[in-house]
């Protein structure tokens, strides 16, 4: 039996994401793919779209045959914890056999060399990054930089974000050990950043835009069958019978906790994650000319702070994510449960496999938490439920829906 893993988002599930199933299971020959998906709140620093058991079941319906949900520590981190808290999950499982990621590139052999460097630092890399980070560039410029430095290669290849996840992807492997082998398929279609939707080319061919181009479209106005061609017929379903009822879901909806939480902070910033004293500063100077969540966010974007950084940062100050917690998270080996968030029936046989081999429990029902989990799981799904009711309470504010607790909502099951 083969297993294949794939980290993702689907915020929301496009026609790329069901490109990259069918290109993953063919590519490794795999009997089931299992992807493992953030929860309510992005890498990007934002919230999703729609809420993850609507983008399960996307998954589920288009090609996924289990569906497990990325801790929330590390599903709204940088690249690196992000890649890093995925991996472990998919290391711990003790049977996934292949990790397969889009790039840009497609070249594995480069993404590989590249992610060495990264990995052990080697002197003549540090000493590049110091200079280039003295420039005052952001540190995702400084470092590709200072990789080009170290092995001269096309500039684009350092900028392009599925190549820097790719390349996180690859050295988390490494640092675990990891006898999961990756593979890369080559992104199709639009750019990652495109925001606008792909025209269409070749009618009889689908249509691969970008999530960004996507959401853009579905959160402009009310009007967004422009979208769907641009994912498949049962994404377009979901989305159109969610319109209106808990869906679409932007950061200004949490425009109002989050000044509220940054008008309560009696200090600085700089315990919550990613947020150096000098962007605590600019906060705490710039706090009264506050509008709206993404306002203040090009509003304290500077040039060594990009933007998605920043909203990473403010989500990581509305959410309560500190350094501390991460560090402690890190310190007991980054994961410590398997969440369930759905399965196909057909799939059922991929359980006896899981539960004879992993490290870590798989855990289906939040009842059993107690009698599964050290201190240090119980801590994070404790965070993970307290996050994905700050998500709901907000979803069911604008939109006026009841609100369901994480503890009776079941997990999707097809």
């Amino acid at each position: 039996m083969k297993i294949t893993g794939v980290i993702a988002e689907y915020n929301p599930f496009h026609n790329g994401h069901k490109y990259h199933i069918e290109q993953a299971r063919m590519l490794s020959g795999a009997d089931y793919v299992i992807a493992i998906i953030s929860g309510d709140f992005t890498q990007r620093g934002t919230p999703a779209v729609i809420d993850k058991y609507t983008r399960t079941r996307m998954a589920l319906l288009n090609g996924a045959d289990l569906v497990l949900e990325l801790p929330a520590v590390y599903a709204a981190g940088s690249a690196e914890f992000f890649s890093m808290g995925a991996v472990t999950l998919l290391d711990k499982l003790g049977a996934v056999d292949f990790l397969c990621f889009g790039s840009e590139c497609g070249n594995l052999k480069t993404l590989s060399r590249l992610s060495a460097i990264l990995l052990e630092e080697p002197e003549e890399y540090r000493t590049a990054l110091r200079l280039e980070q003295k420039k005052g560039l952001s540190f995702p410029k400084a470092r590709s930089l200072a990789l080009q430095h170290c092995c001269p290669f096309d500039a684009d290849i350092t900028s392009s974000p599925n190549n820097i996840l790719g390349m996180e992807y690859i050295k988390a492997l490494l640092k675990r050990n990891s006898p999961i082998v990756p593979l890369t398929i080559q992104r199709r279609g639009n750019g990652y950043h495109d925001v606008s939707l792909k025209a269409s080319d070749q009618p009889e061919s689908p249509l691969l835009s970008s999530a960004t181009a996507i959401r853009g479209s579905i959160t402009s106005d009310g009007n967004f069958a422009e979208i769907k061609n641009h994912v498949p017929d049962s994404v377009f379903r979901l989305l159109e019978k969610a319109y209106g009822k808990g869906f679409p879901v932007t950061s200004n909806d949490f425009s109002p906790l989050l000044h509220y939480k940054l008008l309560s902070e009696t200090g600085g910033f700089e315990r919550y994650q990613d947020v150096t004293p000098a962007l605590s500063d600019r906060i705490k100077k710039q706090i009264y000319y506050y509008k709206d969540f993404e306002q203040f966010c090009a509003l304290l974007k500077s040039k060594d702070m990009t933007y998605s950084r920043i909203s990473r940062c403010l989500t990581h100050i509305l959410l309560q994510m500190t350094t501390s917690g991460l560090e402690e998270y890190r310190r007991h080996d980054f994961v410590f449960y398997a969440r369930i968030l759905g399965f196909k029936r057909e799939s059922a046989g991929l359980f006896g496999v899981l539960k004879a081999n992993a490290s870590i429990p798989l855990l289906s029902k939040l009842a059993d938490a107690a009698s599964l989990l050290s201190a240090p799981g119980i801590a994070m799904l404790e965070e993970d439920i307290r996050i994905s009711h700050i998500y709901r309470s907000t979803v069911c504010g604008k939109f006026h829906i009841p609100f369901v607790n994480e503890y009776v909502q079941p997990i999707v099951i097809l």
